[in-house]
């Protein structure tokens, strides 16, 4: 039997969530790029004190030097952040220790390091800052996608399909309008994400700016000023007022990216399902090695929506506990709810980072099989236009002998076809139904186009065209439509 040996410093790498196991995803949002957004923080208060004559002059240089994240040691910092509860205390003594060290001109440089700041100040501002860039490479994705979504709505506009409502038919469908549909939800989601302020902080020990008043009296300068000036050196949104206790902007961060994850997951959810080789509707990108089974060699599984799917599962429970810790946010700086953000926020936008990467290739790859949407569109044969049909035929009907009104009688034909064996369905419904109109209120030919799918589709096509002309930041420009360019500029 062989012992088991512990993976020692390698840290989390996503081998149990393969969805966010990505270079980009581990760059933006793992250990080492939260202690970067710390230091990038630290270093951009200092750029503001010494901006405002508030610390020695050429303090901010040295600070920025010594926020290279490469020279500290994340693991031996993530131990002791347990003395004090958050990893902002244990940096913040190896950082000091590296300004003075490079403080070689005896600039007194340690004056312009955190001072009236504290930890939450600090780390709210980064977690927002890792936010910030995180939601910005989701966002280009997203794009991506949109783009893909909206070429295959504009490509699949008369594309026949079957409409399917509590897993049976209902009625004739466009992959066109599927596509237009998908890509509405996924754009209308990343608006609201895009609009969303990702604010500074900087309240102090309790939020009353009491050290920043010290710091800025006699001064041209005040707390909400340099508070202001640190919101522009980081790009953050300037804040009014300290939000120390008020999570609003963390619990709309949680909400809209949970609200992407939603709508990535509607996507792969139906390509999972049109993916099925029964229904054969649509296929992912293959991919050399994609997809496999460690046992069944024909296998080629959907990989990249099963993917997607499992973010999009694990999502809400995540923004959730943003909500949990927001209502326990007891008195100006609580016991443990505010703890329990980090790790909650820091998962979700990594689940929607690396969802939206798979669902771009998905996208920009799908295989697409009008074929067999067309045959699966046929299995419910004319039955399928019984609504078209009765709104139709239904006033040219008059009240039979038993009193039923047409609506009815038509009713009556579709339950006895019903009756029959379902592949005898379409040739009963088409002889009853003759049989139920006569010819002089009915042609032949106009009994025939009231049963082609294409002859009740309402208004599909003008709506694909509504939802992508809705959103033009999220359509293919003029270039990307005639297939030049690429589409990830």
């Amino acid at each position: 039997m062989t012992d088991f040996q512990p993976a020692g410093t390698d840290g989390d790498v996503g081998l149990l969530s393969p969805v966010s196991a990505s270079p980009l995803v581990a760059a933006l949002t793992g250990d080492r790029a939260v202690l970067a957004a710390i230091l990038a923080v630290e270093a951009g208060w200092a750029a503001v004190l010494d901006k405002a004559g508030l610390a020695p002059a050429g303090s901010a240089a040295v600070v920025a030097h010594a926020a290279d994240a490469s020279r500290y040691d994340v693991a031996g910092i993530a131990l002791r952040a347990q003395g004090g509860g958050n990893p902002v205390i244990p940096l913040l003594a190896d950082l000091r220790a590296q300004v003075k060290i490079l403080d070689t001109g005896g600039l007194g440089a340690l004056r312009a390091v955190h001072t009236s700041l504290t930890s939450q100040d600090v780390l709210d501002t980064a977690l927002m800052l890792l936010a910030r860039n995180t939601v910005s490479a989701l966002l280009a994705d997203v794009r991506g996608t949109t783009t893909a979504l909206a070429r295959l709505a504009e490509q699949h506009a008369d594309t026949l399909c079957v409409g399917r409502s509590l897993t049976q038919h209902s009625l004739p469908f466009t992959f066109g309008l599927k596509a237009a549909q998908w890509f509405h939800g996924l754009a209308a989601a990343a608006r609201r994400l895009e609009a969303l302020e990702l604010p500074v902080q900087a309240g102090g020990a309790a939020g009353t700016l009491a050290a920043g008043t010290v710091l800025t009296a006699g001064s041209a300068s005040d707390p909400f000023g340099l508070s202001d000036e640190l919101a522009a050196q980081l790009g953050l949104a300037a804040t009014p007022v300290p939000w120390h206790t008020n999570r609003l902007a963390v619990t709309s961060l949680g909400d809209a990216l949970a609200g992407v994850t939603d709508v990535l997951g509607k996507i792969a959810s139906d390509v999972l399902f049109l993916s099925r080789p029964e229904v054969a509707e649509l296929a992912e990108p293959r991919v050399p090695g994609r997809g496999v089974s460690s046992a069944m060699p024909q296998k080629q599984n959907p990989v990249l929506s099963v993917l997607v799917r499992s973010a999009a599962l694990r999502a809400p429970a995540l923004a959730a506990q943003l909500h949990l810790a927001a209502a326990n946010f007891n008195d100006e700086r609580p016991d443990g709810a505010w703890h329990t953000e980090w790790p909650a926020l820091r998962e979700l936008l990594g689940l929607a980072l690396g969802a939206a990467g798979h669902l771009r290739e998905l996208a920009e790859g799908l295989q697409v099989f009008p074929a067999g949407m067309r045959r699966n569109l046929d299995l419910s044969g004319p039955l399928l236009l019984s609504e078209g049909v009765s709104a139709a035929v239904a006033p040219l009907l008059a009240v039979d002998g038993s009193g039923k009104d047409g609506k009815q009688q038509l009713q009556a034909v579709v339950d006895r076809t019903l009756q029959t064996p379902a592949a005898e369905q379409a040739e009963t419904y088409r002889r009853l139904l003759r049989e139920a109109v006569p010819a002089d209120r009915l042609s032949d030919g106009r009994l025939e186009e009231l049963l082609d799918p294409a002859s009740y589709l309402g208004q599909a096509a003008v709506i694909s065209r509504r939802i992508v002309a809705a959103f033009p930041d999220y359509a293919p420009t003029p270039t990307e439509k005639d297939g030049n360019g690429d589409s990830r500029g």
